[in-house]
């Protein structure tokens, strides 16, 4: 500092965030300085404890502080939500966490809306488009036209007098569809048996049970003898069970709302995108409803008025199917002064897009189909004309399935949010992103148990030079090979048309390790999806969502929890089902979750753990049966690698849950617990799984 310099202000000071004995999972009272407003990346192996320290304790502790700046009247109905075990955390300021997990289950939702891109796109058309037909809301799917008329009492000049008065409203929402692209189709067949009556439990709806609380609604509604077989009702009597409007009754002295059973069917079990429905929900869904597209709106799900209107020869449906490379190309060459702002911002959003490799998307994709890197880039396009600064930024593998010509953009992305003066926080993989840190922290050596410390922190160069494993393998690029196995044959792909496929012709070769390459958007997942995966000897193994509830952990996707239970149940002589968190074992205040989940409406849900079971699932009598000194939540708590060991020798020696294991440990998943949620795993520890479970 020069003499005529002036001194540093005591704000200017806090410049760091101070993480001191962290002990969040498998960290072992770690301490960490990280600088604000630069980028830090955290590397190291798969499961050496870098999620536990940026979300489970840096980003979890930011949200937790902010929830509590809300009044005691709200904070009156969230869950505690418990402080991350760490002994000192300074500096933090707001996190933001662009994660990789799914946008939303609501099949409303689009890339578009989740975007806010729609919503500029509408008042775009409903200033422009001709012929004009309303307001932006007349251009949202999301918004009936409505209309109404009635009369109102006034007080004019002492007097009283009537007044008839109208509104009517005018919405994009096509009628037919109801919005939603697509019109359902039921086979009744699947919604009831009918050679029985509903007291003998015609319904085969799930959760319509004759002794749950649907089956007793229905049952008592007064519309229909439940104790006709359904096959003789009369035309009203099923056109009540199965259409009937909202209609206010009273079953057992309770006032309620009956609802036929498909308009109670679409409200509630077609509510939700049906990748995010429970298994047996999705199995009933699929067996009986057949999904179309919309005859009235061609699957645009928006009405006449909103399609007929446009803006030199393309309206708001055509500009919503286009490619958003295309649809920014269309945005540019709009000239219009009255919306020369609105333009140029709609522009800019649409350039992001295209910027960070996903300009291949259109604005009409559900969000619910994306992939966990396309909701990620996707969350990402919020931000980046956020108005918001000091802000700390939390990313998961941002690089995560991105061709190297895509992950320089998304470097320059992860750039421009730091330059605005944020903390940008990564977890990455790739040397191409970990190149761009202004500091480092590796953690390991090794995963699970074998990790949670720091090994390094400091700049590139010095990871570089550092002797850790990832500073060894920083800068290893593979070999070729001398020779290449022979093919054994070829999988014959002839005229493959899925999205943008241009009726592709390829023989892929068996019996060897083929890659497919190509930009994102080129094309590569469209001929596997579509022409591939499905044939008869194709095992797909991905990085989707393993199908199953929140309840569904390791153990019970690969089956090894049948072996498990049957081996403490042997050694008790009780029943396999007690050491089922589902079944008669479950703890009753979680119902076997382990946790408590409250559903906040418009704001994330929150988990906090459940008091009776402290998290551990079952009911206190269970925990009291041991195999091998154990409980069944210790064993459902052990690493892979620790239970491989557990079950191959001793007392507790079970072959069929060895074999299980050794799989898992041979796909590198040593360090993941048993009874971890599946919800917690990334796309990469998914897809290990899949291929353990197919091997």
């Amino acid at each position: 500092m020069t003499p005529d310099a002036p001194a540093r202000h005591v704000a200017d000071s806090h410049d760091l965030i101070r993480v001191q004995g962290a002990r969040q999972n498998n960290l072992k009272d770690i301490s960490v300085e990280l600088p604000k407003r630069r980028l830090t990346v955290f590397t190291g192996v798969s499961g050496s404890g870098k999620s536990s320290l940026v979300f489970g304790t840096i980003a979890a502790e930011s949200q937790r502080l902010i929830n509590e700046t809300y009044s005691a009247f709200l904070q009156g109905f969230m869950p505690n939500v418990g402080r991350p075990e760490v002994d000192l955390l300074e500096g933090l300021t707001t996190a933001i966490i662009v994660d990789q997990e799914r946008m939303g289950a609501n099949p409303r939702s689009t890339v578009g809306t989740a975007t806010d891109v729609n919503a500029m796109l509408r008042i775009v058309f409903s200033r422009l488009g001709s012929p004009h037909i309303g307001s932006a809301q007349a251009f949202s799917f999301n918004v009936a036209s409505i209309s109404g008329a009635g009369a109102v009492t006034l007080e004019r000049g002492g007097e009283t007098v009537k007044e008839r008065r109208s509104f009517s409203i005018t919405g994009g929402m096509c009628p037919r569809c109801e919005g939603m692209g697509s019109v359902t189709d039921f086979d009744l067949s699947q919604l009831y048996d009918d050679s029985k009556s509903l007291s003998q439990g015609a319904l085969t709806i799930p959760g319509y049970s004759v002794d749950g609380w649907y089956g007793r609604i229905f049952s008592g509604s007064g519309f229909f003898d439940p104790d006709k077989p359904i096959r003789k009702f009369t035309k009203k009597e099923l056109h009540d069970l199965l259409h009937r409007e909202p209609t206010k009754v009273k079953v057992d002295g309770i006032n309620l709302t009956y609802e036929g059973l498909i308009p109670k069917i679409s409200k509630s079990l077609l509510a939700k995108d049906r990748e995010a429905m429970q298994p047996h929900i999705r199995a009933f869904v699929d067996r009986a409803v057949t999904f179309t597209t919309c005859p009235d709106c061609g699957g645009t799900r928006l009405n006449e008025g909103a399609r007929s209107s446009k803006i030199e020869g393309i309206s708001i449906a055509d500009a919503c199917a286009m490619q958003i490379s295309d649809l920014a190309g269309w945005v540019r060459e709009l000239d219009e002064p009255s919306v020369a702002p609105l333009l140029t911002a709609l522009g800019a959003t649409l350039d992001s897009f295209v910027e960070i490799g996903l300009g291949y998307l259109s604005l009409e994709r559900s969000t619910g189909t994306l992939s966990g890197g396309e909701s990620q880039r996707t969350k990402m396009i919020r931000h980046l004309g956020s108005s918001l600064t000091d802000v700390t930024y939390v990313f998961d593998e941002p690089t995560i399935g991105l061709h190297p010509h895509d992950i320089q953009r998304m470097n320059d992305l992860l750039l421009r949010l730091r330059d605005k003066g944020n903390t940008v926080l990564v977890v990455e993989h790739k040397p191409e992103t970990i190149v761009i840190a202004d500091h480092v922290v590796d953690l390991g050596p090794g995963a699970g148990t074998a990790g949670g410390s720091v090994c390094f922190e400091g700049t590139v160069d010095g990871l570089r030079a550092s002797g850790t494993l990832t500073g060894r393998h920083f800068d290893d690029r593979a070999s070729l090979k001398p020779a290449v196995r022979a093919r054994s044959g070829v999988l014959e792909v002839r005229g493959a048309r899925t999205h943008n496929l241009q009726d592709v012709d390829v023989d892929i070769p068996l019996g060897v390790l083929v890659v497919l390459t190509g930009v994102a958007g080129s094309g590569k997942s469209s001929l596997i999806s579509g022409s591939v995966s499905g044939q008869q000897g194709v095992v797909t193994v991905d990085q989707a969502a393993i199908k199953g509830s929140r309840r569904s952990n390791p153990a019970t996707c690969t089956g090894l929890l049948e072996p498990i239970r049957k081996a403490f149940a042997k050694a008790n002589g009780v029943k396999p089902a007690l050491f089922s968190a589902n079944s008669e074992g479950a703890c009753p205040t979680c119902n076997g979750a382990g946790v408590v989940y409250t559903d906040l409406a418009m704001m994330a849900g929150v988990a906090s753990p459940c008091e009776l079971c402290e998290g551990k699932r079952f009911q206190a009598s269970v925990l009291g049966y041991h195999l091998g000194g154990r409980d069944i939540s210790e064993v459902l708590a052990m690493s892979v690698t620790e239970a491989e060991e557990f079950f191959g020798t001793g007392e507790a020696r079970t072959p069929a849950a060895h074999t299980v294991l050794s799989r898992l440990a041979g796909v590198g998943l040593g360090y993941l617990s048993l009874g971890q949620p599946l919800t917690t795993l990334s796309g990469g520890e998914r897809q290990r799984l899949k291929l353990a479970v197919s091997m």
